[in-house]
């Protein structure tokens, strides 16, 4: 039987380390990489036509409601870096990434990250089942299957 699963979905973004993102130790600061997630995010968005303006303008926000970051090796002052998010495709009113920060000089895998965020009105209610533009967005880019 084939697979109906198309190949998944991943953004990539170049960021350059600038003084401000450095602690005492000439290292980036370990809350900026929460930073570095936020412009993965928005380049899948503008990748994969799923901006955080597109989901406003549907009548919903995302926050994240879970966050989790392991820190492999240290990323220093005038270094680029390159973010790369990975769509997680699931059945419930989510929405999940797994995220690499890769040193672009050598490839070396400085952080690896997941978020979940649920979907908001903008009143404040959590969304139990699956918006309709989000099911027909993964419809569009998952498989015609979910």
């Amino acid at each position: 039987m084939k697979d109906k699963t198309k190949a998944p979905l991943i953004a990539s973004t170049e960021i350059d380390i600038h003084f401000y993102d450095i602690d005492a130790v000439q290292m980036v600061w370990h809350g900026n990489y929460v930073k570095y997630l936020e412009n993965g995010r928005e380049a899948f968005g503008s990748k994969f036509g799923f901006e955080y303006m597109y989901i406003y303008d549907n009548g919903y926000i995302v926050p994240i409601v879970d966050l989790h970051v392991r820190y492999l090796h240290a990323i220093r002052f005038g270094e680029q870096i390159i973010v790369e998010t990975q769509y997680i495709p699931c059945d419930s009113a989510k929405l999940m990434f797994n995220y690499r920060i890769l040193r672009k000089s050598d490839r070396t895998v400085a952080v690896e990250a997941s978020t979940i965020q649920l979907f908001m009105t903008k009143d404040g209610v959590f969304e139990t089942s699956t918006p309709e533009f989000y099911r027909k967005w993964k419809k569009k880019w998952i498989n015609s299957s979910i």
